[in-house]
């Protein structure tokens, strides 16, 4: 196997890149191909550099997992401290919503429903935290007078 295969390996998938930088663009954009591997390079820096730093924490507590609160206290350890708030808010309400979809699961009822009806909203794709924090401004505005 040559050096560049086996850099290829490392990378995140193209594929993943491409579809991720496509949700945010209008529908007919278009983006080249060296713009994805360009965002390919740098989303694969930044995983294994934010990813790198909670795996030391870990390493040093002797632990051999690295779970989400690692990743979140690696990026404020960075300075990435806006990236460590948004992503602690998303990974509570990850475990809120896993932890309803246990114990919805012991009732004998699922959360499916709900779950399609907000991909359906958001044509197929899973939303963002910007798009759901907009859509509570927008219910705050239409309440005023």
């Amino acid at each position: 196997m040559v050096d560049g295969d086996h850099e290829q390996d490392q990378m995140l998938p193209i594929a993943n890149v491409g579809r991720i930088m496509k949700q945010i663009l209008p529908p007919r954009a278009k983006i080249s191909r060296q713009a994805k591997q360009t965002i390919q390079e740098c989303a694969t820096e930044f995983v294994s550099f934010v990813t790198g730093e909670a795996s030391d924490k870990c390493r040093k507590e002797n632990r051999k997992t690295v779970n989400g609160d690692d990743i979140c206290w690696a990026l404020g350890t960075l300075g990435l401290d806006d990236y460590a708030e948004a992503t602690m808010r998303y990974l509570h309400k990850y475990r809120e919503a896993e932890r309803k979809k246990a114990s919805n699961q012991n009732k004998g009822t699922t959360s499916q429903d709900k779950d399609d009806e907000e991909l359906k909203e958001n044509d197929g794709r899973v939303p963002r935290l910007e798009d759901k924090e907009a859509q509570k401004d927008d219910a705050r505005s239409k309440q005023l007078p």
